[in-house]
């Protein structure tokens, strides 16, 4: 366990910003606000950032539910010298933008793909990364107000698909040590009506254009989705019988988004779509999801038929295994 003093230490004296990952899910949304909410306990300012956009209708939920503040890069007056907390992502990772600061923190739950010479740092693998802030308020002896308390809680319902991915005995003691402080009305209301009717025109072009491969699912959205779209189709597409390994990827402004998920020990899925981009773009995340990332830079390297190309790539990341 990091001790938090250390990290109010190194922030002392800075403007401080905490940054996420580009398009914040409520796992990074409610990280970064309990996070925010502690340091303020310590006479500690600090101001939320993402570059990308809040882009789901269940983030853009939170920030109205709770009265959080979060900017876009693009809208800060951000110097060398200022401060940056990586949280729920890592710096050099594919999903976060370097911004013009000094990273001198990060409190992330994902592996570590590449190191990062941070003043302190916080990193261990748990389902969410709102587990890890939660910690710190218990051991403190700290009280979270309620809506830190059920912001919190949902960020790790929500990462860990209610408790039936990626869990550690970590998230399970969080969620007792919040739940007394949670607003329940606040967080049923969350975790209602997060569909809207136009991500079923995603959900059709997956269920379109859908392949099976020996318990690879596998499925392409030849328009632009949102990070948070594509992640919930990747977990809609797991749910099918026939699917232990589930792609699901959208070519979009940026480039060629990608959601993995495994459901069996063999296949990591960090692993899985770093292999299957290895020299077209970047990949990583946990042993049951991941995510990925072609840049539009890139795309030139699929040739004139991406989809057969990332189909082929991935089987013969999968050939090892599914033989």
């Amino acid at each position: 366990m990091k001790d938090f003093h250390q990290l109010v230490q190194v922030c002392r004296g800075c403007k401080v910003y905490i940054q996420t990952h580009n398009f914040p899910d409520p796992d990074a949304i409610a990280s970064a606000f309990g996070l925010q909410d502690l340091l303020k306990r310590f006479d500690i300012n600090a101001t939320l950032c993402y570059a990308g956009r809040i882009d789901k209708l269940n983030t853009a939920k939170m920030l109205g539910c709770f009265g959080i503040e979060m900017f876009a890069y693009e809208d800060l007056d951000m110097k060398p010298e200022d401060a940056i907390i990586c949280v729920d992502s890592q710096k050099y990772n594919g999903n976060i933008t370097d911004f013009i600061g000094n990273e001198i923190a990060c409190i992330d739950h994902h592996p570590t793909y590449k190191q990062a010479d941070y003043q302190y740092a916080d990193l261990q693998i748990t389902g969410a990364c709102a587990t890890l802030i939660a910690r710190y308020y218990r051991d403190l002896g700290l009280v979270p107000d309620r809506n830190v308390a059920t912001a919190l809680l949902y960020g790790i319902r929500m990462d860990t698909l209610q408790f039936s991915r990626g869990v550690t005995q970590l998230d399970i003691d969080m969620f007792g040590f919040l739940f007394p402080y949670c607003d329940q009305k606040s967080l049923a209301g969350l975790e209602r009506n997060n569909l809207q009717f136009q991500d079923l025109q995603a959900y059709s072009s997956a269920i379109d254009n859908i392949s099976i491969y020996g318990g690879l699912g596998i499925t392409g959205i030849n328009f632009s989705c949102p990070d948070g779209l594509i992640a919930t189709l990747s977990d809609f597409i797991l749910s099918l019988e026939e699917v232990v390994i589930a792609v699901v990827y959208s070519f979009r402004e940026d480039g060629i988004k990608f959601s993995v998920r495994s459901e069996i020990s063999e296949v990591h899925a960090g692993d899985l779509v770093r292999a299957a981009l290895s020299g077209l773009g970047e990949g990583g995340g946990h042993q049951e999801m991941a995510g990925g990332l072609v840049k539009k830079e890139q795309r030139y390297l699929l040739g004139k038929y991406p989809e057969t190309v990332i189909r082929e790539r991935f089987l013969e990341a999968l050939e090892p295994v599914m033989a």
